[in-house]
């Protein structure tokens, strides 16, 4: 699924990643939800960083709306924005890799098989620049301390009361912010840059 309000990216993207997949486009989020309705679910998704307006959501509306109804789908965000705060916003939002608008096409391709193959990525151009990474959020961080103390993703979820795809969600937008290849990296950083005990 491509989400952007700009034909020629729509067009830019859907031409970089032919023939490996088959698409759909929309020019905003507002029918994102019909669309997964009725074609079913997607494996990923090309978000469009935007600002609300009158008629349409926000690119982390769309993205919290995506995965509020398909909940393991792999998102790529991407904003003209190239900074801490942009990446910050994305992840927040539930997004598992965010590529600037002014990257190189093999960026773009590089996020959508890394979201394919589970995995995070930020554009390494806006890291480079960023001079830092986001914080984990307090919920990440309680996720990771659970598992730190040798809890499965069920049993966090059980204790927390969520679903363990939504544990799982948590624990996937933490390894960009922590720079983590996986979920045990992701431990063993937080637990040298004493985000857990």
């Amino acid at each position: 699924m491509i989400i952007d309000s700009h034909p020629v990216v729509r067009l830019g993207i859907r031409r970089l990643l032919e023939p490996s997949w088959d698409f759909e486009e929309l020019a905003d989020g507002r029918g994102a939800v019909e669309l997964l309705s009725s074609v079913g679910s997607f494996e990923v998704a090309i978000v469009e960083m935007r600002a609300a307006s009158k008629s349409a959501p926000s690119g982390t509306a769309t993205i919290r709306t995506l995965l509020r109804h398909q909940p393991g789908l792999g998102v790529v965000a991407h904003g003209g924005r190239s900074d801490r705060h942009a990446i910050g916003e994305a992840l927040d939002a539930g997004a598992s890799a965010y590529v600037s608008k002014r990257s190189s096409p093999n960026t773009m391709r590089s996020a959508v098989d890394e979201v394919l193959s589970f995995n995070s990525f930020i554009d390494p151009d806006v890291e480079s620049g960023s001079g830092e990474r986001p914080p984990v959020t307090p919920r990440q961080r309680q996720i990771l301390q659970m598992f730190a103390d040798g809890l499965s993703t069920e049993e966090a979820a059980k204790r927390l009361g969520l679903s363990a795809e939504t544990v799982r969600t948590h624990a996937k937008a933490t390894l960009p912010r922590l720079g983590a290849r996986d979920r045990a990296h992701a431990v063993a950083i937080a637990l040298r840059s004493s985000l857990i005990d």
